[in-house]
């Protein structure tokens, strides 16, 4: 998904090995693999790690890592874009104060 691929960029970019960001995060290099290729989601508390380890903006991780949370809770429901679309002029709306 969006954040794996964009994690994979950096650390390419970077010239860093898959071996050696996972030994930053603590994981394994095949666990770190499956997060890349969207297989398995990165963890919140990942997300400073990450950003300090590839030298980027800690908000560009978390809005992509929010928005692939979001896409993997709706992913094969049939009213999918719909939904989103909905919540999106909810969290766009703050006379709504949907959850206050």
């Amino acid at each position: 998904m969006m954040i794996g691929k964009h994690i994979r960029t950096l650390r390419e970019g970077k010239g860093m090995l898959l071996r050696e960001l996972a030994a930053i995060l603590n994981i394994d290099a095949a666990m770190l693999s499956k997060m890349e290729r969207g297989k398995r989601p990165f963890r919140e508390e990942d997300l400073d790690i990450l950003s300090n380890a590839l030298n980027e903006n800690k908000e560009e991780l978390y809005t992509k890592w929010l928005a692939d949370k979001a896409l993997r809770a709706t992913n094969d429901e049939k009213f999918q874009s719909k939904a989103l679309q909905l919540a999106l002029t909810i969290c766009n709306n703050d006379k709504l104060n949907y959850l206050k």
